[in-house]
């Protein structure tokens, strides 16, 4: 179901309580084709060093891990997935006037990867964006309804795969208005927000087909646009893989690895938020101790 505001109020495994003083850590998940396989590193880091999460918010292929992990797959799980996809698992050559490709495919894949396939079922609070193509507009998915057609919406990248359907609107990748989705982890609820910002390649050469002047144009979109992530960031995390292929799957291993590097590097900041948040646990009663009485 389509929602812009609220979202759903649940007590969840893997998420903390939101009491005075203790940290919410969002994880805004951006896309990249295959090269977002970088993000299950940065989500087995987290898993080995306890690091806990209020909600992951994704676009695009970053989506389709961040549903995956909040459905309450492990990093290890998704890895073993990732590693052995293929381009033809979420997609079907089929020319129409809209796209090359068709993504019907990829309900089955999710279906695969996947422990829940609706949102109010996750064990993490998930939300997706996809563009509306008409009105120019980012569409947000989260509380309930059904995962799979806000996760293909979102993966539609432009030119490559059609665009979706879905109660009216004709949607596309939601990398097309928000590159790295800040700000939804914090209307949901974050006060610190972790983004991963998946690098693409930087070629100044002339393109030489449809995809390379579409993929160009994606580029520059969002370097203009990285300040309107970045400042609703607490973090930021760059896996070092912009120089592997929008389809490079066969390099999986190295790209869960980057992931990794890149992870570890933001931890040191990472445990401050959470010392912090116990040292206010710690403090708060006894400031309640500290409030007089009232007079007889």
């Amino acid at each position: 179901m389509l929602r812009r505001t609220g979202w759903l109020r649940k007590t969840l495994h893997r998420r903390p309580f939101s009491r005075s003083g203790e940290v919410r850590i969002g994880l805004a998940l951006g896309g990249g084709f295959a090269r977002a396989i970088a993000h299950i590193g940065i989500l087995r880091v987290f898993e080995r060093e306890n690091i806990p999460l209020h909600c992951v918010t994704g676009v695009s292929a970053g989506a389709v891990v961040g549903a995956a992990f909040a459905s309450g797959a492990t990093a290890d799980e998704i890895g073993r997935i990732a590693c052995a996809m293929r381009f033809g698992d979420v997609a079907r050559w089929s020319v129409c006037r809209l796209g090359l490709v068709c993504s019907e495919r990829m309900t089955n894949f999710l279906a695969r990867l996947l422990k829940h396939m609706r949102f109010e079922d996750m064990k993490l609070l998930l939300g997706v964006i996809a563009t509306d193509i008409q009105k120019g507009e980012p569409v947000i998915f989260r509380g309930t309804g059904d995962v799979a057609p806000a996760i293909r919406a979102s993966c539609s990248y432009p030119g490559l795969f059609r665009p979706v359907e879905f109660e009216g609107r004709l949607l596309v990748d939601g990398a097309m208005s928000v590159e790295v989705p800040a700000l939804l982890a914090r209307k949901m609820g974050a006060n610190r927000v972790i983004s991963v910002s998946i690098p693409a390649p930087h070629d100044d050469s002339r393109p030489h087909n449809m995809f390379e002047v579409v993929n160009r144009c994606f580029q520059i979109m969002m370097e203009r646009n990285e300040e309107s992530w970045r400042r609703h960031s607490d973090a930021v995390i760059v896996p070092q893989v912009g120089g592997i292929a929008w389809d490079g799957f066969a390099s999986a291993a190295r790209m869960i690895e980057e992931g990794e590097r890149a992870a570890e590097a933001i931890l040191p900041k990472v445990r401050g938020w959470l010392a912090g948040a116990k040292a206010a646990r710690v403090i708060s009663p006894m400031v309640s101790l500290a409030i007089p009485k009232a007079m007889p």
